[in-house]
């Protein structure tokens, strides 16, 4: 699935644009982001178990997530539950280096495994957190232009949604349904798009 801007033939026929996400996915070695006895499993359309509860996402299912966040350059991204990293680098190609990236993860030893093979990247404009007690995400003035989510809630995320900036995007599962929610102003509008499995959102 194309997710770049298209354009139209003479007969008025859409033509997709350029595959952004699959150039991503492309240009970002995931093997980089697994423990070393993973690794070679890292072409594999399969989520990855790097420990403490958590998995690197299959690719197919990360793909589909980032079309539907529609990320352009510039723009500023939440990634909550950044995990192996592999995800925030993804953003961070997407943005470019006029935007920026903050990953959140609860596990210190996430945080900093992640980190390392982030800074191994040289994005400077992403790095990785880790979750500050009792706050789920990460607030900030004006909020977030995109907010991936890697885990399932058992509702949609409000403290989430309050950090969404205007004309921006989110994308998370609920309940294991991929979920949307697009703000325009006070107007949110939320579509659903496919179930998938995900480790469960575990609130810092």
């Amino acid at each position: 699935m194309p997710d770049g801007p298209g354009t139209s033939d003479d007969a008025g026929t859409p033509v997709p644009g350029p595959d952004r996400v699959g150039d991503a996915v492309r240009a970002v070695d995931r093997a980089a982001f697994l423990p070393a006895s993973a690794r070679s499993r890292a072409g594999e359309d399969h989520p990855i178990d790097i420990g403490f509860g958590a998995t690197c996402s299959q690719p197919s299912t990360v793909a589909e997530m980032l079309r539907l966040l529609e990320v352009p350059p510039g723009a500023w991204a939440l990634d909550v539950g950044s995990g192996s990293g592999w995800t925030t680098a993804l953003l961070a190609h997407l943005v470019g280096p006029t935007g920026e990236v903050l990953g959140v993860e609860l596990v210190p030893e996430l945080v900093d495994r992640s980190a390392q093979a982030l800074a191994a990247c040289e994005t400077p404009w992403a790095s990785v957190q880790q979750a500050a007690p009792g706050v789920l995400g990460s607030p900030r003035p004006g909020g977030w232009d995109r907010i991936l989510v890697s885990a399932a809630a058992e509702t949609l995320p409000a403290d989430l949604v309050d950090q969404l900036a205007d004309g921006g995007r989110m994308v998370a599962p609920v309940r294991h349904v991929l979920v949307l929610v697009e703000r325009d102003g006070e107007q949110l509008r939320t579509s659903e798009h496919g179930t998938y499995t995900f480790v469960p959102l575990r609130r810092p």
